[in-house]
């Protein structure tokens, strides 16, 4: 029982439509300067709609289907449940890249961070018609891919983490990569315990994930 309420705590924080709003506060830590600002807390509004239209409004949206009877549960065990909400949610994060694509002052980078995961939630729908695939581990492996393509792109270090009263944790892209790494097993591992997913599911979430990213960075970066 202490297992399977870790499980599901550690599901809830790492949902997938949460995955964009994480990349997002991740790359304005390890490269505020792309975004013309000295830190993090200078790009709050940024940050809201990123939350507001990758998490907030297609999370209502879901809930909505569920009170009008569309879906089951709101954990969208059976995959033919999954296909209103992956329309959804590939709609605002349509209109969310739209929007940074054609706004001057967002980063290169950002843009196509949002199309890898839009490429990621239509790949997702599309294998979702065969296979139950894992949402949290396209978004996690989406995640993954970001760190992977600014380790490549050269040397960042140090990463500084504003830890607010506790002052500044100073850190390597390296050791973010790592913990990342770990956090997707653990993502993994609880869907695992959840019985929500088989293997199958997530290894193939992981891939998606990753290959959305490095498609995206390859279209709009190369």
């Amino acid at each position: 029982m202490v297992l399977r309420g870790v499980a599901k705590v550690i599901s809830l924080l790492f949902h997938p439509l949460l995955m964009l709003t994480y990349m997002t506060v991740l790359l304005l830590i390890i490269q505020p300067f792309w975004f013309g600002v000295n830190q993090i807390s200078e790009k709050i509004p940024l940050l809201l709609a990123v939350f507001f239209s990758s998490f907030l409004i297609p999370g209502v949206a879901v809930l909505m289907m569920r009170f009008l009877g569309l879906v089951e549960s709101m954990e969208l065990r059976d995959k033919k449940e999954r296909i209103g909400p992956y329309i959804v949610a590939a709609i605002f994060y349509l209109w969310l890249y739209i929007n940074f694509r054609h706004d001057p002052s967002t980063p290169p980078l950002f843009s196509a961070l949002v199309l890898g995961c839009v490429i990621g939630l239509f790949l997702a729908f599309f294998v979702n018609i065969f296979s139950k695939i894992s949402a949290h581990a396209v978004g996690m492996g989406g995640l993954l891919g970001m760190l992977i393509i600014l380790l490549g792109m050269g040397p960042v270090d140090p990463v500084l983490i504003p830890l607010g009263s506790l002052g500044v944790l100073q850190t390597t892209l390296g050791t973010l990569l790592l913990l990342v790494i770990l956090l997707a097993g653990a993502v993994g591992t609880s869907r695992l315990l959840l019985k929500a997913h088989e293997a199958i599911d997530l290894y193939g979430g992981y891939m998606v994930g990753l290959i959305a990213q490095f498609v995206s960075f390859r279209l709009l970066m190369l």
